[in-house]
């Protein structure tokens, strides 16, 4: 499965296709279940402020869950966006250390895209096929650049202008995919 933190809540997605958010502080510790992926939960992250939680899953869904829905409604939440543009399973996610509503995914063997999202509204951004699998996203927190890592075929680091998302360099070096 996967993790990721929110202050005090530990959120985890599983094989079973659930996400829970447990609260580490109390005894029963499960405070919401987050329920909208068919397949494995393989990517999860929090945004920087708290407030939505990105899932990814090998049913080629991207999940956005709103934090502030789970406070004041039931146990189980539907998400507040699902994007479907992917086709292939979406384990790489990575929220924008530079404008706070921007989240960047990435596909599988079968997509070889990264996109970008805005969490307001849930709509697609931009594409770019980027040749081969990808496994993971990071954002420079100094400049707006994106680094992605790849699997099949090419396994090696590409460094990405943002927004143009323009291809800065390819570092390899790899000789089976980086995860």
């Amino acid at each position: 499965g996967v993790l990721s933190w929110n202050n005090h809540i530990l959120s985890s997605g599983g094989q079973d296709t659930q996400i829970i958010n447990h609260d580490v502080r109390e005894r029963n510790h499960v405070v919401s279940r987050y329920r909208a992926h068919t397949q494995e939960v393989c990517g999860l992250t929090w945004n920087h402020d708290g407030e939505i939680l990105a899932s990814g899953g090998n049913d080629n869904l991207v999940a956005l869950w709103d934090a502030r829905v789970t406070s004041t409604n039931s146990m189980d939440v539907d998400p507040q966006f699902e994007c479907r543009e992917h086709i292939s399973a979406v384990k790489a996610l990575a929220w924008s250390p530079h404008q706070r509503n921007i989240l960047a995914t990435g596909g599988g063997t079968a997509d070889k895209c990264i996109k970008t999202w805005n969490s307001v509204n849930g709509q697609c951004l931009n594409t770019v096929n980027t040749g081969s699998q990808v496994t993971q996203l990071v954002w420079n927190p100094d400049a707006k650049e994106l680094l992605s890592a790849h699997g099949y075929s090419e396994n090696q680091l590409t460094l990405w202008d943002y927004p143009r998302m323009r291809h800065l360099a390819d570092l390899k070096g790899h000789t089976s995919r980086i995860l």
